[in-house]
């Protein structure tokens, strides 16, 4: 008589053998988004502590919410310091808390700093960058009249105005704006509060600054009355403006 077959034996399950990926990732749940939350006070806090101007984005990125969020709240926190110490400095898509214009006195004696004045090429030069940024040393120097390196680079020291990338004329010279420091010198929250030029002025400061335009020796006709109508819209700012520090240039 013939004996039956024998059963197969079960297999044992391999306990070292490693599980298939599906199986992983059906017994693993997939990981949420966090939703995050930021508060004006958290705001003022982050603003607080940071060393250095924060971006929305990146202000965006650390709490979790998206930029319209951001904007709200620092709409929010500008309104809370309404008439305090502190007011909330916009630069861009970078943000800050600086002193208020009103105390820069009172901060400036705390400091040490010595209330020295801009000197007239020093203010000039920064009137001519604040209103035609970006713009090249060049540029700079077809308006002025005169040769602008040694002003340009101590505004540079002082970081009153930085390099914000190269132009794409030949040679592809630097571009200089206006830093977050002008922006506290001269009380401004941003550059939209600065005031507003007359037409003429306005008109020839295009002009002259113009890659296009001729060398820096043949700087436009009128180049030293264009530059004092830049400089008298602004002494308004500059009367109540921090120390700008040591010296004068």
């Amino acid at each position: 008589m013939t004996e039956p077959a024998p059963e197969p034996a079960a297999a044992v399950p391999d306990d070292d053998a490693a599980p298939d990926a599906d199986d992983v990732a059906a017994d693993v749940p997939a990981e949420a988004p966090v939703a995050g939350e930021l508060t004006e006070a958290q705001l003022e806090a982050l603003l607080f502590v940071a060393e250095r101007p924060l971006s929305r984005t990146e202000i965006a990125r650390l709490a979790g919410v998206d930029a319209a969020t951001v904007d709200e709240r620092l709409g929010d926190l500008e309104v809370s310091l309404a008439g305090r110490g502190i007011r909330v400095v916009l630069a861009a898509d970078r943000v800050e808390l600086a002193t208020a214009p009103e105390a820069g006195g009172l901060v400036a004696r705390y400091v040490g700093a010595d209330a020295v004045r801009l000197s007239p090429a020093s203010l000039e030069t920064l009137a001519i960058v604040a209103y035609r940024q970006p713009i090249t040393r060049a540029g700079i120097e077809r308006i002025r009249g005169v040769d602008s390196d040694y002003t340009v680079r101590t505004l540079v020291h002082r970081r009153l105005i930085v390099e914000q990338g190269r132009s794409e004329s030949p040679g592809r010279p630097i571009l200089y704006g206006t830093a977050f420091e002008f922006l506290e010198r001269f009380a401004l929250t941003s550059l939209d509060e600065l005031p507003a030029l007359e037409l003429e002025t306005a008109a020839r400061l295009v002009d002259g600054g113009d890659e296009r335009a001729t060398s820096a020796g043949d700087a436009p006709n009128g180049a030293r009355e264009l530059t004092n109508g830049v400089v008298d819209t602004t002494n308004g700012a500059a009367e109540s403006t921090h120390p700008v520090g040591p010296g004068s240039d």
